[in-house]
This record gives C-alpha cells, sequence and structure tokens, in this order.
C-alpha cells in the first residue's frame, strides 16, 4: 500500500481544524490519555537555604529539591475505570504547588485566582477569551488508569523559568500516540527563578536525568528508549543532559539548545567542557524560527551554527517553521498571549505552524525510539521530495559522518564482530577522538573481568591490546595475559608471558609462582 509522505499528513492535519482545539488542530493518536501529578524530592540536592530568606530564621522544612512531576500516559481504554475529566484550568493549578508542596488546597485555589485574574484582566477581549480557553475540556483525564505494554520515555524540558505545563497540548499529543511524557518546571539552582548561567543550565540538566531515572520506576516505561525535548533554554539543559546521560537517545529542540549560550557550549571561557561532538552522537531535530531576535531577545542563529556544526556524529535534522516569535513553541504562552502579541499573524496560523511542529516531532520520535519504518519512510519522502510540508519554511538533514568515537561504539563493534580485532578497532576510535584512552589499570580490570566471566580467549585479547598500547612497561599487564593464556590452555604462550612479568619486574610474586607451578625452573 502507499503510504502517504509526511508533507500531505501535514496538509491533511492542518485541513482537520474542527476536529481539535487551539492551539493543536491536529487529531489525536490512538491511544486515550491520563494525566498523573506526583510530587517528590531529589534528595542528592539541597534547594533551600539553612535559613529562611526572608525570616532569617533556621529553616524547618524540606531543603532537598522539589521537583513536581507532570506524568502523561496512554490510558486504559473502554471497559476500564476512568479517570477524571479536566479543563485547561485543572492545568493551570499545578503552577501554584510547583515549589511548595505544603500548600493546601484552599491556598491552591487562592495562588490559581491570582494567576487567572493577572492574565484575564482587562476589557480588550484578550481576558474573555482566555477566560473561554480555561474552561475549555482537554484530552486527558485526571488518574486514568494506565494501559498495559511498553512505551518510550520522553522528558520535556521548559524554557528559562517556565512552568511544567509549558507544552501541555504537545505532551498530551505524544502521549495519545503511544509515550510516556515527563516534565517538571525550570527552576533555578537554590529558588523558583532561573539563572541565566551554565549553573542554572546544569541544574535544569540534573533535572532531566532525574526525570530519567524517575521513568524506571514506572511500570510501563521502556527506558531503553529515551528522548528530551527543550524549548530555549530547556533545550541547552537537554544538551548538557545528554552530553552526560547517555539514557537520552534523541534530542528535540524547540527553537533553542544554542539560544544566548555561546560560552556554554562553543568553547568558550565558561563552556561545558563534557559538551563534545563524541558525546552527542544521537538523532537532533533542530526546530527554529527565521527571524532573527528582536530589541531584548538573544539571537540563536549565529551562535547556533558552532554546536550544529560540529554534530559530526549525530544525524541533524533542520526544520525552519513559519513562526514570528519564540513563544510560538510553547502552547501556554499561545493560550494566553494576546492577539497583538501574534505580530499580525491570526491564531489559526499560530495554530498551523504549532501543528507543523507536533507532527514533525511525533515523527522523528516514533522514527528513532520506534523504529518505526513508515514514520521514517515519510521523513524520507519530504526530505526526497524537497516539497517543504505546511507551516514550515524549511526541512532539510545532515547524516552522521559515521558512529561516534566512543566507548560506547567500541563496546558495540565488540558485541557484533567479536574481540579478535579490538586492537585495529581501538585504534581507529582513538585517532578520531583521543578522549578515548583506557589506561592500564583499566584493561587489567576489564581482563580479568573477562576472565572471572569464564571468557579467556576474549580476556587474552584484552591484555594484548593493554601490550599494545603499553609495550614493555607494565608487569602486571603481562602477568595478566599469562593468566588469561593459561586458562584458555594455551601453556607455552603463558610460560613465555610470565617470564617477561619477571624481566620487567624481578619481585613479580604471582609470575614466579606460577611459573613455578607449570615447572619452570628458575634462578
Amino acid at each position: 500500500m502507499h503510504r502517504p509522505c509526511l508533507a500531505f499528513l501535514l496538509f491533511l492535519a492542518a485541513t482537520c481544524a474542527a476536529a481539535a482545539d487551539f492551539p493543536l488542530d491536529v487529531p489525536p493518536g490512538p491511544y486515550p490519555v491520563g494525566f498523573h501529578v506526583r510530587q517528590q524530592f531529589d534528595r542528592a540536592r539541597v534547594y533551600e537555604h539553612a535559613r529562611d530568606p526572608v525570616t532569617a530564621q533556621n529553616a524547618d522544612s524540606e531543603r532537598a529539591r522539589p521537583l513536581q512531576t507532570l506524568i502523561w500516559y496512554p490510558a486504559a481504554g473502554a471497559g476500564t475505570s476512568k479517570g477524571a475529566p479536566m479543563r485547561y484550568r485543572d492545568y493551570v493549578t499545578t503552577i501554584a504547588s510547583e515549589e511548595d508542596f505544603q500548600r493546601t488546597p484552599a491556598q491552591v485555589r487562592r495562588a490559581t485566582e491570582l494567576l487567572v485574574d493577572a492574565r484575564t484582566r482587562g476589557s480588550d477581549g484578550d481576558g474573555a477569551r482566555i477566560e473561554r480557553d480555561l474552561r475549555q475540556p482537554v484530552r486527558a483525564l485526571r488518574d486514568a488508569p494506565e494501559r498495559p505494554g511498553s512505551y518510550p520515555v520522553v522528558i520535556y524540558a521548559p524554557g528559562n523559568g517556565a512552568y511544567g505545563i509549558d507544552n501541555a497540548d504537545l505532551c498530551e499529543y505524544l502521549a495519545s500516540q503511544g509515550y510516556i511524557v515527563l516534565a517538571s518546571a525550570s527552576l533555578g539552582p537554590r529558588s523558583h527563578k532561573m539563572t541565566a548561567d551554565l549553573e542554572g543550565a546544569e541544574a535544569q540538566a540534573a533535572d532531566v536525568s532525574f526525570l530519567a531515572g524517575y521513568a524506571g520506576t514506572l511500570a510501563q516505561a521502556d527506558t531503553r528508549r529515551v528522548a528530551v525535548i527543550g524549548h530555549g533554554w530547556g533545550a541547552l539543559a537537554s544538551v548538557l543532559a545528554a552530553a552526560r546521560d547517555d539514557r537520552i537517545r534523541a534530542l528535540v529542540s524547540l527553537d533553542g539548545a544554542l539560544r544566548a549560550t555561546f560560552d556554554y557550549l562553543n568553547g568558550g571561557p565558561r563552556a561545558a567542557r563534557y559538551v563534545t561532538p563524541e558525546r552527542l552522537g544521537i538523532p537532533l531535530l533542530y526546530i527554529s524560527r527565521l527571524q532573527s531576535a528582536e530589541p531584548g531577545e538573544q539571537d540563536d542563529l549565529g551562535a547556533g551554527a558552532g554546536l550544529l556544526a560540529r554534530l559530526r556524529y549525530a544525524d541533524v535534522y533542520l526544520a525552519t517553521m513559519d513562526s514570528a516569535s519564540h513563544v510560538d513553541f510553547s502552547s501556554w504562552s499561545l493560550r494566553m498571549a494576546p492577539d497583538a502579541g501574534l505580530k499580525g499573524r491570526t491564531r489559526a496560523q499560530a495554530a498551523q505552524a504549532y501543528a507543523a511542529t507536533a507532527l514533525v516531532i511525533g515523527r522523528f520520535l516514533d522514527a528513532r525510539l520506534k523504529d518505526d519504518t513508515a514514520a521514517q519512510g515519510a521523513l524520507d519522502a519530504d526530505l526526497a521530495s524537497g516539497r517543504t510540508p505546511p507551516g514550515m519554511l524549511s526541512f532539510a538533514l545532515r547524516r552522521a559522518a559515521g558512529p561516534a568515537p566512543t566507548m560506547d561504539t567500541l563496546l558495540d563493534q565488540l558485541g557484533k564482530q567479536g574481540f579478535a580485532r579490538i586492537d585495529d578497532l581501538y585504534d581507529q576510535l582513538h585517532a578520531q577522538n583521543p578522549e578515548l584512552s583506557l589506561d592500564a589499570l583499566q584493561i587489567r580490570d576489564w581482563g580479568f573481568k573477562l576472565l572471572r566471566a569464564d571468557r579467556a580467549v576474549d580476556a587474552v585479547r584484552v591484555f594484548g591490546l593493554g601490550l599494545h598500547l603499553y609495550p614493555e612497561r607494565f608487569d602486571f599487564l603481562y602477568d595478566g595475559i599469562g593468566q588469561a593464556c593459561e586458562a584458555a590452555g594455551r601453556r607455552e604462550e603463558a610460560i613465555a608471558h610470565y617470564r617477561h612479568a619477571l624481566a620487567l619486574e624481578p619481585e613479580q610474586a604471582h609470575a614466579r609462582a606460577r611459573l613455578a607451578a607449570l615447572g619452570v625452573a628458575l634462578p
């Protein structure tokens, strides 16, 4: 059967506005959506100060980092008890408890009323529209039963200081397509206010990794397949997290990743040195707007070229959206924005661009996390045709030059090919990435672990890599390969290596003892 290309799917979705609500005018996927809120702490990190920042008295509350976790997930279908229907205002109530889990229901209601009042105040018509929007039903059902199965995990990282519900519409859509989606607010290192520095970005990156770990406690979460979507500053945090956390297998950047961060990613004096092309050898969907920055905004186009140009070990999809503003990539911002804030665009045009974003993200994740051949075919068809999908100005792919030269790649190749060519494989990868380096003690430990696993032949080859890298230097490597050869039944080779160990270190007691046990006369 002929598969429709992505351009046709985007066009079809854009013409089905009656099937969905602003700002996401696309039909949902096949799964009902459930929604949980979990209030938890990362007790490995301190958040609250030892003294109350207002009264200066000793703090008597929990000081660990609060991470209110929002979870969207595929819910069970007909024939089961359903969760509570929700309206968009129900999402807004989660804002009041993002940092303070001790607030009573009455305090949460009051804080929500104040926030809503601030958003709806005015007589220009925007307030009444937002009021109507807050009353609109959403697709998620509160605390609906989870659907059995195993689903990939998507972590959403909001923009600088943004709420956990920053992109609730996108999170719902992805859950309806068969993903478990987690999000938490963009908190600063020690307060709700994000700090616009590397420490702030790293705090949010650590939150991303915390959520990846938390996903492992969810019965339906497949933590072998984890992606992160970041908006603006959250995209920077996603890059930092992925450079350190190899559980993350794909990235999506929404008008960000390098926004206002040249010093942090591209070799400046304050750069995070661990962010390297070798550590970011995973697929990236980079979606940005064409417009350069306006007064008061940071222009990410020039800074963005630095890291993007260096990501030579990753497939990088580059999409430019027909969007007027950075906030067009956030459904909260689109819902709350006054008509004047859309900068001459109609709400229908903004919705079409947002829908195009959601659909491309869904196809990318299906292709890269689910290995969905139909989704990959749809992406490839658009790239091959040269047609630009509705809502986009451009869409292109820069393919990876090859696998990233990392220890993971070395292990992957050994797993597929065996250990016979370990010297050549290591040399090739080390030539590409000198930071990939095994010292003599690491090789010794690796070899002995293989011996304990009854893989003597592979142990011989690992110790052989040690002799290849450090010839005539370490007696314990020669003693180790002697033990491996002995375990593999290669007596004469074992004797030769034990003799070599003694030549390097005459006091090598183990090699001397083994030679005596093998009947070799020693002076």
